[in-house]
This record gives structure tokens, sequence and C-alpha cells, in this order.
């Protein structure tokens, strides 16, 4: 058997005899809720405390913080922990980063148990922020945990980084340290994020369309239901305006296999109240839509079609439209298919789930976005089984260590 070999056998099996250990960390850490302010709660502090502490208790070494001050929270920051592990080669770190925050628990009656007390049953672990992010944190902090255990030094540096703010922003998390005059991230770099997936664990993630999220506005003149010539019917103008708007499909029909759906999407979303009588004309109308739109595109283009179309229903209905962006995000560049950081994922997904690794886009969404702006090559990958966000919301062991193992045979090669 080779070093190599050695090596990783004799980590893969210190992983396994964490089981217990990894499943007890994340119920302590279900314990602890880490809501942003703007979903109501007090940032991850206490969180971030708690997990300090378990770092020190297990001698991680290199700790560095780089809290983004938050005067919207009780004590004043939000946290940002890195951690730092020398290997064999200082030239570059593979970094694996996951979020300390979670999204609020929703309705409580779907819930079969307090969402904040975890608990096994089927193998799984239960409770919320389980999958969503504490799957991979917990799998990250285990895998180089074992190299510390076995006194084995990984190929490459290891850094692990736990973040604040990911489910609202990411200012206050990775934006605020790759703009920090201490960010510890090189272009050099391997970046993993595990905060996409699917539930082989096939995906890796290495770009995301544009996300244009609009709010429409039409002002007509209201009037009587049963005398609409004396009005303008906001309500069947921007009726006619969801079918214009449409025709953007046919001004952006680049198709790209990348992606799932390989096109750019435009739809009607979300639509606010106008009138309560029902034999009234309404003479304003609001609604919104969410576009979701291939690299290949400058959204200045999107939105100038989109004024035309406006034209269009204005012209034919006598209204007035205005549309104002909700959320406007420019895609940056792809990460390289045969980006080093791709190119060992694979190896590692091969090695430990028997399974071929392919690159995929998605429609927007993930923090990996955050680097890729700044120029940093970067993957979201994980095997997941699809509970963020939801009710009983729940991650399966068998992926919390599988995923411990692929992170651990990154570590190891050169």
């Amino acid at each position: 058997m080779t070093l190599y070999k050695h090596s990783r056998e004799k980590i893969f099996q210190k992983i396994d005899t964490y089981v217990e250990d990894m499943i007890d960390l994340q119920i302590r850490l279900t314990a602890i809720p880490a809501l942003s302010p703007e979903n109501k709660g007090n940032g991850e502090a206490e969180k971030a405390d708690f997990l300090r502490s378990f770092l020190e208790v297990s001698q991680f070494p290199d700790m560095m913080f780089l809290h983004a001050p938050d005067e919207r929270v009780p004590v004043g920051y939000r946290p940002n922990i890195l951690v730092h592990h020398p290997g064999k080669d200082k030239s570059k770190t593979l970094w694996i980063l996951t979020h300390t925050d979670i999204v609020p628990p929703g309705d409580l009656h779907l819930w079969h148990c307090n969402p904040y007390k975890g608990y096994v049953k089927d193998g799984r672990v239960f409770g919320r922020g389980t999958e969503d992010n504490q799957q991979d944190l917990v799998a990250s902090l285990f895998a180089l945990k074992a190299f510390i255990d076995e006194g084995i030094l990984p190929e490459v540096s290891v850094g692990l980084a736990f973040v604040a703010d990911e489910e609202t922003s990411s200012r206050m998390g990775v934006d605020y340290i790759l703009n920090h005059k201490d960010n510890p991230f090189r272009k050099e770099d391997l970046i993993v994020v595990p905060d996409f997936g699917v539930l082989d664990g096939s995906s890796i993630e290495i770009a995301e369309k544009s996300i244009l999220w609009l709010k429409f506005t039409i002002t007509g003149l209201q009037c009587h239901g049963s005398r609409p010539s004396l009005g303008r019917n906001a309500f069947l103008a921007a009726s006619r305006l969801v079918i214009e708007l449409q025709k953007l499909h046919r001004f952006f029909p680049h198709r790209d296999r990348l992606f799932l759906p390989p096109e750019s999407t435009f739809q009607p979303t979300k639509k606010e109240g106008n009138i309560s009588s029902i034999n009234t004309i309404p003479g304003e109308d609001t609604f919104y839509m969410d576009c979701r739109v291939l690299p290949r595109y400058n959204l200045k283009e999107v939105m100038e079609e989109i004024h035309r179309r406006i034209e269009v229903v204005e012209k034919l209905y006598g209204v007035t439209a205005k549309v104002s962006p909700v959320q406007e995000v420019q895609a940056p560049p792809p990460t390289p298919q045969k980006a080093p950081v791709v190119s060992a994922l694979k190896k590692a997904i091969r090695n430990v789930y028997r399974i071929k690794g392919k690159t995929v886009g998605v429609g927007a969404g993930t923090v990996a976005a955050v680097f890729r702006k700044y120029g940093y090559n970067v993957a979201a990958w994980s095997k997941l089984d699809h509970q963020a966000h939801q009710p009983n919301e729940s991650c399966l062991i068998e992926n919390m260590v599988g995923n411990a193992k692929v992170f651990a045979h990154m570590m190891l090669q050169k």
C-alpha cells in the first residue's frame, strides 16, 4: 500500500469513529438559533462563541476573527471565524466555507418537534439548520480534525471559514472578508462552498445566471365596473404587460447546456391586491417578476427591452407603467471547467461516492457568486437531500460522514 493510500485509509477510518461526536455537535449547534436581524434575530454571535470554544478544546490552530460591525444586533458585530492549518504545500490553501446563520422555522405547526431541539431518527439528524449549513460545517471540521488527531500533515494547507449572513446578503460575511485588509483568501487557493448539491452528489456548480427581480406598477383610472369606458383598467393593462414580457424569451433565446434549465427565464410571480370590491375597475395594479438570465446577456440589455414592452402597453391602454429593480445582480464569469478546485473535487467524489462529477450552472443565489465577483475560482458542491428551509429539516448522517471524506480526500491531494 502506498503512503498516500495508507494515509487516506487512516483518515477515513478516523472519520468513521467520529459519527456520534458529529451528531452531538449537530444537536448542540441546532439548539442555538442564529437568525439575522432581517429575520428578527440577534445574529450568529452565540453560535459562533460555542463553535470557537469547540475549536479551542479540539486544539484547532491559528484562528482568525474578522467580525463585521453591525449595530442592529446586541453584540454589535456579525462573527466570521477562519481556521488555518498548514500543510506540506504552503503555496496554496484548500478552503471550505460554510455559514452559521439559518432561516426561521416558518409555521411551527408543520414541525413534529421543537425546530431547535435536534434529534436522531431513521439515520437523520432533525432540526432547523441541520442540512443548511451545519451538515457540511460539521463535515469540514471533522475532516480536518482527523488529520490533527492522527498527526498526519495534509498535502496542502487547509482553511475552514465559518461565516455570517449567508441567508440574507453575505454583506456581513464573505463580502466583508474579501474586502478586509486581512483577507486570507488568495487567487491561487482552492475554494469549496458546500451550499449547493444534488441527491447523488454528482453536480459541481461553477456558474450562475444573473438575477433580476422587478416590481411593476401600472397606473390607470379607477371607475365603476359597469362603465369601463370612464376609466383605464390597470389590472387589464398589467395582464397584457405580463403577456408582452413573455416575448423576452424570443429576444434572449440562447441556450447553454451547462444550466438547468438551459435558457434564460422570465416569470411573473408575486401580485399585490388592488381593490376590495368586485364592481370596481382598479386604477392601480402591481406585480413582480423573477428573471434568471444567462451570463452572456447584460442586464442593461434586458431592461431596455422591458421598457420597450412597457411602451407598447402604455399606448394600447392609456396607462403609465413603472418598473423598479428589487434585486439586480449581473452574473460574474464562471469558474473554468478545468480549474484546480474542480479537478480536485471530481477526484474526491469519484473516490468516495464512486460516481463521476459533472459541472453545472444554477439559477443564481449561492455565496459562490460573491467569490467569482472578485475574481476567485470557486466550486459549490455537496451531497444533499434537499431539506434546506423545509419544515422538519434533516440531514442524512451518511451524507455528513461521506462529505467529510470528500473534503479529507481533497486535503490529501498534491
